[in-house]
């Protein structure tokens, strides 16, 4: 486990998004950590973030999801490199895939904690599949693919 996020490591061309920017200050800001082999975030959902009451939005689980598991891709390309995630080049991925699967309802009090692991990686796509649990039950899985950030995506 590290004590700084993944999404902290990202420059700030790369910290606005809704879901796990830090510099977005509406968003969710999302922090993943290392825990072994596999990834985690703990995300509290908040009122504004309900479906019906006392249930989560599903599109806030897809977010989680896929936020979680694009963090996870850079950090575990930056482990299979043997590098440490403030090391230039930067390694950045976006989502070409999500896939998820709602199998329970999620309350809206509980803290949610969000699981990844990695199940393929290769130099331009990772796959991550991840579960988000409320007080130890399996709500939601997901599966991500997630490939390198195209250069047409970065600032010129």
């Amino acid at each position: 486990m590290t004590d700084k996020a993944f999404q902290e490591y990202y420059p700030e061309e790369f910290s606005h998004c809704y879901g796990c920017g830090r510099l977005n200050a509406n968003g969710l800001q999302l922090k993943s950590y290392w825990d072994g082999d596999e990834s985690y975030a703990l995300f509290q959902p908040e009122q504004k973030h309900m479906a019906i009451p006392g249930f989560v939005y599903g599109g806030l689980i897809a977010s989680l999801i896929d936020c979680h598991s694009t963090g996870t891709a850079a950090a575990a390309s930056y482990r299979e490199q043997g590098r440490t995630m403030d090391t230039e080049p930067g390694i950045r991925f976006v989502t070409a895939s999500l896939q998820v699967d709602y199998l329970a309802p999620t309350p809206l009090e509980a803290q949610l904690e969000i699981r990844g692991i990695v199940t393929e990686l290769t130099q331009k796509k990772v796959i991550v599949e991840a579960k988000v649990m409320a007080d130890g039950k399996v709500c939601a899985k997901g599966r991500v693919v997630a490939v390198r950030l195209p250069e047409s995506m970065r600032k010129k």
